[in-house]
């Protein structure tokens, strides 16, 4: 958890700013949100648990004031240090937006510069975006419709863990476009929400179809067709393959 950071109190001197952003209700969100600090240890070449508490700034961001200080920042180079986020109900969605997705990015990673109060850190920081996507226990509105199913691999089996699961497309009338997306669980399983009405066949069509798209890593992915409501109550299967 996060106490909450005075007006008065400066995150100039933070090397890292979080946004957690509910990536399904559209709004930011920090309570009730777990934050836990790690620095690499390149001896044992493990994480190591820090004490250090973030705060939350009144613009909603998570920040670490005074991660970095040292008495001569001079005679320190920069450390390797990662913030995890989990909050009950979410996944964390770590790869920034624009980059490509990871399943093995568990973390936002970043470099802590030394500093002190007449030597400010090398590189200035600046608010990232964390989104919080819906998990498998997320509570959604009785109305919201959802797929489930697993994500597994194709020449073995295993589910694949901490997935993306995706389904896109655009509203037949002003043909915005819609966006929904979650995370795979521990044992590959995923609930989807189809808020937005897929593709059909003519305006008078009850069938809707929807693409769902599953990524484990760049050159890692599946597809599956889904139709609704036919579909509505099948245990979807995703298999991954190499692309």
């Amino acid at each position: 958890m996060s106490a909450r950071l005075p007006l008065a109190r400066s995150t100039l001197h933070s090397p890292v700013w979080l946004v957690p952003y509910d990536d399904h209700a559209r709004h930011v969100r920090t309570t009730g949100v777990d934050v836990r600090l790690e620095r690499f240890d390149a001896a044992d070449g493990d994480w190591l648990p820090l004490d250090d508490r973030a705060v939350r700034t009144p613009s909603g961001a998570l920040a670490f004031p005074g991660l970095g200080r040292r008495s001569a920042p001079w005679a320190a180079g920069p450390e390797r240090h990662r913030v995890r986020l989990a909050a009950a109900g979410y996944q964390p969605l770590y790869p920034a937006d624009g980059e490509p997705y990871a399943a093995d990015v568990t973390g936002v990673e970043f470099l802590v510069h030394p500093y002190d109060d007449t030597h400010p850190p090398a590189v200035p920081a600046e608010p990232r975006l964390v989104r919080l996507l819906p998990g498998t226990s997320y509570p959604y509105p009785p109305r919201v419709r959802t797929v489930h199913g697993v994500v597994v691999d194709a020449a073995c089996a295993a589910p694949v863990r901490n997935a993306l699961v995706e389904a896109e497309g655009r509203t037949s009338r002003d043909l915005t476009p819609w966006h929904e997306r979650t995370l795979t669980d521990t044992s590959g399983a995923f609930r989807l929400a189809l808020r937005w009405e897929g593709d059909k066949a003519d305006e008078n069509a009850t069938e809707e179809t929807f693409r769902l798209r599953a990524t484990e890593r760049p050159g890692r992915t599946g597809a599956l067709v889904v139709r609704l409501p036919r579909d509505a109550g099948r245990r979807h299967v995703i298999e991954i393959r190499e692309s």
